[in-house]
């Protein structure tokens, strides 16, 4: 048995939580400072508002309050399941209470941008522990297609488990691994962050197909008949997350590989990423996509096409990655979408 402590309790944090109590450890799931209500709901045994499921009542849930008081109890892995823009508060917390070296599980998707470079999540935090005088953090990366609202019921799934030690992979993986949670393991870390984050962007360039497939057809043409486009794009969409996972000094295979063709498919079945898509491929502007359709909906590949977008286009080649150029500039520049293939 071992003590997990899981700091974020929006949906995914919160399914993570499930199979690692299914498997026998003791789990402490906190919200973050955001997350009072959320947590309030889930203590009076109510549905989780993002899951529309309850919890194992295993699960110790506590309020951020709390944090400092149970992160002394010197917990084997401590997960992060915050947003990508929360990991800069994340480890803020981490760090203002440490004691020791930390066995972090990164859950969180995302890629950044520091001293004028693309980097990946756990560089990001470990470069913010030295920042802080602190020694390299242990990291490992989980990464896969994995649906929340599919984990917490139980259904099963698969995902890969990074580290660049193969052993703490596998020590993580009997850990958390279950009948219904298949885990495999990998030591290509930059791989599995890179074609966990940037799959986002593709996939909703995937989705634009419904748009795309055909201009001057109806929609119910497009809608019978667009697979032929998505199909194609999809096609292409793995050759340049196999060339940008290379920039980006991981394996290339990797993306044929549960976080980069696996998760791509999930991603593209149905999801925000894929509905942006779709009203791009329609010929809409991303900014009135914003305002009038997807509102107060957090879409991660937009996002990341916004904080990295411009990077890519100035510092990469555009015969590389057409497709990915086109839709960022359909972003970032609020352009109708052409894509260039």
């Amino acid at each position: 048995m071992k003590k997990i402590l899981i700091l974020g309790a929006g949906a995914m944090g919160s399914a993570f939580a499930v199979p690692c109590i299914d498997n026998g450890n003791k789990v402490v799931l906190c919200g973050t400072h955001l997350e009072n209500n959320l947590i309030d709901k889930i203590k009076k045994g109510q549905k989780h508002p993002g899951l529309n499921s309850k919890l194992p009542k295993k699960i110790k849930i506590i309020k951020f309050n709390q944090f400092q008081e149970t992160y002394s109890l010197n917990f084997d892995y401590v997960v992060l399941a915050v947003s990508s823009k929360g990991i800069d508060w994340a480890c803020k917390q981490l760090i203002k209470n440490y004691k020791n070296k930390i066995s972090i599980i990164l859950l969180t998707k995302g890629l950044t941008i520091i001293n004028k470079n693309i980097i990946t999540l756990s560089k990001k935090v470990n470069l913010i522990f030295k920042k802080n005088k602190l020694p390299e953090q242990n990291i490992t990366s989980i990464k896969g297609p994995c649906l929340a609202s599919g984990l917490v019921n139980r259904i099963r799934t698969s995902t890969v488990i990074a580290n660049k030690n193969i052993g703490i992979a596998k020590q993580i993986s009997k850990t958390i691994s279950t009948d219904y949670y298949r885990t495999e393991v990998s030591n290509d870390i930059n791989g599995i962050e890179v074609s966990g984050a940037i799959k986002n962007i593709y996939s909703m360039l995937i989705g634009a197909s419904m748009g795309l497939s055909a201009e001057n057809a109806n929609q119910q043409i497009r809608e019978k008949y667009h697979h032929n486009t998505a199909s194609a794009l999809f096609r292409k969409s793995l050759d340049e997350i196999k060339e940008f996972i290379k920039l980006m000094n991981g394996k290339p295979e990797t993306a044929y590989g549960l976080a980069g063709l696996g998760d791509l498919y999930v991603s593209v079945a149905g999801g925000r990423n894929s509905m942006m898509g779709r009203y791009l491929g329609q010929g809409k502007l991303y900014k009135n996509i914003i305002r009038k359709f997807m509102k107060n909906v957090t879409v991660e590949g937009a996002d990341l096409a916004l904080e990295i977008g411009p990077l890519i286009l100035k510092k990469y080649n555009n015969k590389k990655f057409p497709i990915l150029f086109s839709l960022i500039r359909s972003i970032c520049f609020n352009k109708k979408l052409k894509i260039n293939w």
